[in-house]
């Protein structure tokens, strides 16, 4: 079949919450309890154990295949726009999401700015701590840094819901 990384997610989602179904379910069944003089029987819960294994191997393989496709296509496929591969693209969005907090910060300080004392210390002399940078500079490259996040994200957005690549269990 013909899947888009979006729906290959979804595949996945659905994949990884049957199988914490069955683990789940077999949770429930594979131990009971029952009071001195109760027939045992008549409670034990359906379970066989041979069904459950065969049953949570069989989807941790699809969940294997599937993650596995997604990885190689990942891997392979660039992202029109940035000479990069959408795995590229998995590790430059963060960095550049991180880049831009930085300069936020550093583009929200004053030129200058009087230091807070911690505690009560005697003293008539003022600091002040000065930017070593130009906060112009900075702005700039916020700014710059903002736009290529937002395309990055865009374009992978893109490539995510509009390529496909082949999958079958």
């Amino acid at each position: 079949m013909t899947y888009t990384s979006a729906q290959a997610a979804k595949l996945l989602r659905k994949l990884n919450d049957e199988y914490a179904a069955l683990l789940g379910k077999e949770a429930k069944s594979k131990e009971f309890n029952a009071a001195v003089g109760e027939n045992v029987e008549s409670v034990r819960p359906e379970y066989s154990y041979t069904d459950a294994q065969e049953s949570q191997k069989e989807l941790e393989g699809k969940i294997r295949k599937l993650k596995h496709a997604v990885n190689v296509f990942n891997a392979t496929h660039v992202v029109p726009g940035f000479d990069m591969t959408i795995d590229e693209m998995l590790v430059y969005i963060p960095q550049l999401t991180r880049r831009k907090a930085k300069l936020a910060e550093m583009k929200a300080k004053l030129p200058k700015s009087r230091v807070s004392e911690v505690g009560a210390r005697i003293s008539n002399v003022i600091d002040y701590t000065y930017l070593n940078y130009d906060l112009a500079e900075v702005e700039a490259d916020y700014e710059r840094v903002s736009d290529e996040l937002s395309d990055a994200q865009l374009a992978l957005d893109a490539v995510n819901s509009s390529e496909t690549f082949e999958f079958d269990f």
